[in-house]
């Protein structure tokens, strides 16, 4: 079980989030046409800072996350302005994730990474309308399309790796416990369109939902 800690300083990540935003207005054409790709991730401390604990910082709430939700919201309208002016092809979404809202983001790609992002994401069974009270009834939302999707963690066929990748037996087994308890709960199995005979499946574990939203 995850213990969340107690977040102080919140005016402190507020300036943050407003520092974010202003860093992530301006699209980063070099990087778009070196990879074809790029996320903007809310990099904003402390829920950007990974956790090596069974510990984390519980999702921001209130102010804090209403001012997250207008970033995003923000960077997808600036940078689809400036993507317009490429005329050319691309793809451009917020991924808003209802559980696990901190990996939300804006997402872009062309050329050749366009398809991948089109379908990196599983269909529920039934689909669903977003709720404005989601995301603590915040106006915006409603201006833009939203389509449900299913919020999966990943592992692989190679996740426990080998004996000697760990600092001891001991590790191992206790890394080997935690696969095989994993790997008995729900989820669904994949295969890649490349398999090799080290990499042949990987695995989705539903997490919950995750919103693929862009203009109307």
């Amino acid at each position: 079980m995850i213990r969340y800690r107690k977040i102080r300083g919140h005016k402190r990540r507020q300036k943050q989030v407003e520092q974010w935003r202003l860093d992530n207005l301006q699209l980063k054409i070099d990087i778009l046409e070196q990879f074809k790709k790029d996320h903007i991730d809310i990099v904003v401390h402390p829920w950007c800072d990974f956790s090596i604990i069974n510990s984390g910082f519980a999702s921001p709430k209130s102010k804090t996350k209403q001012l997250i939700i207008n970033a995003l919201l923000d960077i997808y309208d600036s940078l689809k302005i400036q993507l317009d002016k490429l005329d050319k092809p691309y793809y451009l979404k917020i991924w808003l994730y209802e559980e696990r809202f901190t990996k939300s983001q804006v997402v872009l790609a062309i050329d050749n990474k366009i398809e991948f992002y089109q379908n990196c994401f599983s269909k529920p069974d039934m689909e669903t309308q977003i709720n404005k009270n989601t995301f603590g009834r915040h106006k915006r939302i409603e201006n833009y399309l939203w389509e449900e999707r299913v919020d999966e963690q990943f592992y692989d066929n190679t996740t426990l790796g080998d004996p000697e990748d760990y600092e001891s037996l001991e590790d191992f087994i206790e890394a080997k416990k935690w696969f095989n308890n994993l790997m008995k709960k729900n989820h669904k199995t994949y295969y890649p369109e490349n398999p090799t005979d080290d990499f042949f499946e990987f695995y989705g574990f539903r997490m919950g939902k995750v919103w693929i939203g862009g203009s109307k």
